[in-house]
């Protein structure tokens, strides 16, 4: 869990970094900028959820269950850490298009990104004492 909270972490920061700031390929503006955020935050909860399965030697039922309880809790932690993170970022005026190169917008992604595995990893071990 570690592994894949730290490589998470740091394939977020480098997407935002090359992607959207160096080259332009992906503006943050459209929906695209949005969606491979998202698509990198599903990624990373898949990976926890495939890791665990894989880990604990689980069953085809096992696997499925993992999986969906792994988005389920991801997609929770991401929406609560977004209204946490909103605050934050209108208090240090990070909302603005003119705050975009502010280095503290790394470490929010870097956040949220933790968030979301927390958020996978606590459904998943709420889960695993049920069972």
């Amino acid at each position: 869990m570690m592994y894949i909270s730290l490589i998470a972490m740091i394939a977020i920061v480098l997407l935002d970094i090359i992607l959207f700031r160096l080259t332009g390929a992906i503006p943050l503006s459209t929906v695209g900028g949005t969606m491979a955020l998202a698509l990198a935050f599903l990624v990373a909860a898949l990976a926890v959820g495939i890791h665990e399965a894989l880990s604990k030697k689980r069953g085809a039922i096992g696997w499925i269950v993992n999986i969906a309880v792994c988005l389920v809790g991801a997609f929770v932690a991401t929406i609560l850490s977004g209204i946490v993170m909103t605050p934050i970022l209108t208090l240090l005026n990070l909302d603005e298009s003119t705050a975009t190169e502010h280095p503290l917008r790394f470490v929010a992604s870097a956040g949220m990104m933790l968030h979301t595995l927390l958020g996978s990893w606590i459904a998943l071990s709420t889960v695993n004492r049920s069972r």
